[in-house]
């Protein structure tokens, strides 16, 4: 704990998040404040009680809530007054049952934001997405200075909700002087805190744990650990270098053949039956039809994307851990927590 850091706060948004929870853990670590939303108290002590196995029940029982939801105006000045710092990574992901992405994602940046600027917080760290650098040239790295431009199809709401609402969060900065920074994370992996209560991105290893699917699709994504990207937002937060800026935050770009392998070297007893046949395309595109995650992943047959996350390395001294590592222990973590249906 930094004594320092002690009568600072940080409202973090999204508490019951896959990502909000390492960053409470790591604020709590450290020794801030921390409050943070979600949308009913009743969610509270789960909040609590993920997050207690990493900070300590001593730490997560100093956690504030307060409740706010990012499709309504109420409570956000509130949940915001007398904060230091923002740290807003609540965003809705796919697959949520009637959620219109991109109207939430904007939305809820505004309300955050404008509350962010109407209270004069020091600086508002704001969770993008490496989607909205990707330069559409498998030879050419993604930098911040690149610029994704919607789509506009309904098969990638999800990456334009992300796109829009950064685009947003910098018009407002610029509109209200807020000092903002943005964090672009890439596929994020790595262990739970608490029970997965739902479809997400630790959705791929679930799955070949659970041999839920026969083969695998030909697609790979840049994967970065979720732990890791916490970290880079905490630096973000903290570093006067970072103020007005972008940063990526990647590792190691792996074809889902590579995870499968992985997981089947590192952990043999727990892993034997996991798939490692590729599915062809053609297939892929046939189930498409019917399944729309298969939907989704179809642009990405055969694509690779090269992300260059040199600029946090270098600014602000971040060193994600090794890609192996994070899938071992996202799978570990599942298997501990009797994630797999089976």
């Amino acid at each position: 704990m930094t004594d320092s850091n002690v009568n600072e706060t940080v409202l973090v948004t999204g508490g019951t998040g896959y990502l909000a929870g390492w960053v409470i853990t790591g604020l709590l670590q450290r020794g801030y404040r921390v409050r943070t939303t979600v949308r009913s108290l009743d969610r509270a002590q789960q909040v609590r009680d993920a997050v207690s196995g990493q900070a300590g029940e001593q730490a997560a029982a100093t956690i504030e809530f307060a409740a706010a939801d990012l499709l309504g105006d109420d409570g956000w000045d509130e949940a915001i007054a007398g904060a230091d710092h923002v740290l807003h990574t609540a965003s809705p992901m796919p697959f949520g049952a009637g959620v219109d992405l991109i109207t939430t994602a904007r939305e809820g940046t505004r309300r955050v934001l404008g509350a962010a600027a109407r209270a004069g917080v020091r600086r508002a760290v704001f969770t993008s997405s490496g989607v909205t650098a990707d330069t559409g040239d498998p030879d050419t790295s993604a930098t911040e200075t690149t610029w994704t431009a919607p789509s506009g199809t309904p098969l990638r709401a999800y990456p334009d909700s992300k796109i829009l609402a950064e685009r947003d969060a910098w018009d407002l900065a610029a509109a209200t002087g807020l000092e903002l920074t943005a964090v672009l994370p890439t596929f994020m992996q790595g262990p739970t805190l608490g029970t997965p209560n739902g479809p997400g991105t630790v959705e791929i290893i679930r799955r070949l744990l659970a041999r839920e699917i026969p083969a695998l699709p030909n697609i790979g994504w840049n994967i970065v650990d979720v732990r890791d990207i916490a970290e880079l937002h905490i630096l973000a937060m903290t570093s006067p270098a970072a103020a007005g800026q972008r940063y990526l935050g990647s590792g190691t770009f792996l074809w889902y053949r590579d995870i499968a392998r992985i997981l089947r070297e590192k952990l043999p007893n727990e892993t034997a039956k996991v798939p490692t046949r590729t599915m062809p395309d053609l297939v892929v595109k046939l189930l498409a039809r019917h399944n729309p995650q298969m939907a989704m992943v179809c642009s990405e047959l055969g694509r690779t994307r090269l992300v260059d996350s040199g600029k946090a390395r270098t600014q602000l001294g971040w060193h994600p851990r090794p890609t192996e590592q994070t899938i071992t222990d996202t799978a570990t973590a599942l298997i501990a927590k009797s994630a797999l249906g089976r």
